[in-house]
């Protein structure tokens, strides 16, 4: 019995280390936003641009056939029980209020951020986080500001992209291959949108880059000097930001539905 409330006691201080170091280091990163030095302010934008490059862009192949299949099916499987369902209500709730926000986050964990995380930890192992202090650069806003910016930024623009494509793009795919009757489909998803579906659809997706860029980061810095922890490294920001990107979506989905 001494064993297990030993073993509790001693895991619940690490979740609470944890958590206290993550909003520590989330503070930091939002506390760049408040010091802008003239020196390294375009090195700093071109690493934006080439975060979200790489971060969306380059993603674009990926999101845009997830988002028409996501779509296509969604379109089929509830015009068939359109008598049971407000069809435009459904899309909505499930694209715009769920799924958008989720999908862009598991494609942007599973390209972005364990990328991300392998970066920063083979740097950390190779002391070349130390090179840059030392020479007078603070790694954190050459390497993680212009991360935390671009990741997030990139989440935002993917997650309109997605809605974008998964209700449009099915509803032409549905309309040209199928002959699903789809009647007023899109004049249904317009009446049931409202400003505060939008905007919840946009603080998930912003929440969630945020997370999985602070995860990242930290998982990054915190890998101890050793070659063989860069891959355990990256798996543990995969696990914990689909952990929290799910209590982050529960949460916002409460505050607002409930």
């Amino acid at each position: 019995m001494k064993f297990i409330a030993g073993y509790t006691g001693r895991k619940t201080l690490e979740f609470i280390n944890y958590i206290l170091n993550i909003f520590a280091f989330t503070y930091r990163l939002f506390e760049l936003f408040l010091t802008r030095p003239v020196a390294g302010r375009a090195l700093i934008k071109r690493a934006v641009v080439e975060q979200i490059y790489f971060t969306a862009v380059q993603a674009l192949p990926i999101i845009i056939p997830i988002a028409l299949m996501v779509g296509t099916m969604l379109i089929i499987q509830f015009t068939k029980l359109s008598g049971d369902f407000d069809l435009g209500k459904v899309t909505v709730v499930l694209v715009v209020r769920e799924l958008g926000p989720i999908i862009t986050a598991l494609v942007v964990i599973l390209r972005s951020a364990t990328a991300v995380t392998i970066e920063i930890s083979s740097m950390t192992v190779f002391n070349e986080i130390e090179a840059l202090e030392m020479a007078g650069v603070d790694p954190m806003r050459i390497l993680s500001f212009s991360r935390f910016v671009g990741i997030t930024t990139a989440v935002l623009c993917m997650f309109i992209i997605f809605d974008i494509v998964a209700v449009f793009g099915g509803y032409v795919i549905v309309w040209v291959a199928s002959d699903v009757p789809m009647g007023a489909f899109l004049i249904l998803v317009a009446k049931a949108i409202t400003g505060t579906d939008m905007v919840v659809g946009l603080l998930k997706a912003l929440s969630f880059g945020v997370a999985m860029t602070v995860i990242s980061l930290y998982q990054g810095f915190k890998t101890r000097k050793m070659s063989t922890l860069i891959p355990v490294s990256a798996s543990k920001t995969a696990v914990q930001s689909f952990f929290w990107i799910m209590v982050i979506n529960i949460f916002i989905s409460a505050v607002f539905y409930l």
